[in-house]
């Protein structure tokens, strides 16, 4: 470097600092700018352009009713914004009685806040939204170290899942002009579980295997024994019966059945194209829920598809969990047929494969999700139809096809199946 790039790099470098420096000091006049314009509402806005309108016109005019008017309404907004001023430090304490309830159960809660402080805090209100809801609290005059506890209830009608929180306390002025709200606490899930039935075992009676189900397949190695036959090239000497070779003279080895694991699976269909009803939809979530808790109570491998992603099935709470927050999919994510293509790439050896889907599900496309299942399932589709008084059983290709119109009718229906 000469001596005449040196004094240029130096004076480039020195550019470059102040401009990290302005760049630095900008962003924290912008937020602090941003966060004066929070607790500003819509209706201050309105005024205060009212106000620099009133002013020039009233000077540069000489009304005097104009700049009267001014000094009233720039003198009010002064007073509303002073009710700015002031702690509202609680401590803020959101607690559930329980954090998973069944719809139509009743869900409450309390919302507990403190002044840790050695002041008095000034009323101010509490913000809690629920859901795409929100509740408010009006809070007293807090001296340090007093409590104010406020109990609550949340709605339950409808399965999902409902965020509780995060509590803002709010100061502002009686007008509404101006309102500073100060975040406080996490918020907290309210899982609202679908509706299920309990049943006994019969309906799943044919998995009552350890380790595996005995298949219809024949092999020359598996657990499962099934006969005796005489030796081929290429059987594996191990399975020789030598008992059976010495007395009748001929070598003879042993034949076994394929045994598949107990890998139960459920299909519920969540396309909006598939369900007559919304009752319909609600239903089907219903039903798989009570069959997939009745196969995780026989100690089944339990997995869960709907359109787009696997749900979490691994206990009961999971299961239940996951159904909570499964909502209506657009037909161009594909329906039941495209469904049992899904289980079939992902899940081949699926020993059960129980599918759950609408009314509008036609014939044609039930038999193509049917046939494109894992080759060996047990293969039952049910249709939720509220509408439907007795379940009503029909076959379709290998699969029995069951139509339930209420949560009752679960066992019926499978005993029919089973039957």
């Amino acid at each position: 470097m000469t001596a005449e790039t040196l004094p240029a790099a130096t004076e480039t470098a020195r550019d470059a600092g102040w401009r990290d420096i302005a760049a630095l000091i900008g962003a924290r006049i912008a937020d602090r700018l941003r966060r004066i314009a929070s607790v500003v509402r819509p209706l201050a806005w309105v005024l205060m352009a009212l106000v620099v309108v009133f002013w020039i016109a009233g000077l540069s005019l000489g009304w005097k009713e104009l700049t009267v008017t001014a000094v009233i309404v720039t003198i009010t907004l002064v007073l509303c914004a002073l009710f700015l001023i002031g702690r509202t430090e609680y401590d803020v304490a959101l607690d559930l009685a329980r954090t998973r309830v069944v719809v139509g159960e009743r869900a409450v809660g309390a919302l507990t806040l403190a002044n840790p402080g050695g002041r008095a805090i000034l009323p101010s209100r509490v913000v809690l939204p629920v859901g795409s809801g929100r509740g408010e609290f009006g809070i007293q005059r807090l001296a340090p170290g007093e409590k104010a506890e406020e109990l609550f209830a949340i709605p339950t009608q409808r399965r999902g899942v409902v965020k509780v929180g995060p509590v803002s306390v709010v100061r502002g002025d009686p007008l509404g002009l101006f309102e500073r709200a100060h975040r406080r606490d996490d918020p907290v899930d309210l899982f609202v579980h679908p509706k299920t039935v309990l049943f006994d075992g019969q309906s799943l009676g044919f998995l009552r295997d350890l380790e595996g189900l005995p298949a219809a397949d024949l092999s020359r190695d598996d657990v499962s024994f099934h006969a005796l036959n005489e030796y081929q090239p290429g059987d594996d000497l191990r399975h020789v019966h030598w008992r059976s070779t010495a007395r009748t003279g001929v070598m003879m080895v042993r034949q076994y059945e394929e045994t598949r694991r107990s890998h139960f699976v459920i299909g519920l269909s969540r396309s909006s194209g598939d369900y007559a009803r919304a009752q319909d939809f609600e239903l089907g979530i219903s039903v798989a829920g009570s069959i997939g808790l009745r196969a995780l109570r026989d100690s089944q491998r339990v997995d869960v598809r709907v359109q787009g992603r696997e749900l979490r099935a691994g206990t009961g709470k999971q299961l239940l969990d996951s159904l909570a927050a499964v909502e209506e999919s657009k037909p161009r994510e594909g329906g039941i047929s495209d469904l049992g293509g899904v289980i079939a790439a992902t899940m081949p050896l699926a020993s059960v494969v129980v599918l759950v889907c609408g009314a509008k599900v036609s014939g044609e496309d039930l038999r193509l999700a049917c046939s494109r299942l894992p080759f060996g399932a047990r293969v039952i589709a049910i249709v939720a139809d509220t509408t439907v008084e007795v379940p009503a059983l029909r076959r379709i290709g290998d699969a029995d096809v069951v139509s339930v119109g209420a949560l009752g009718q679960i066992p019926l229906a499978l005993q029919k199946v089973l039957a």
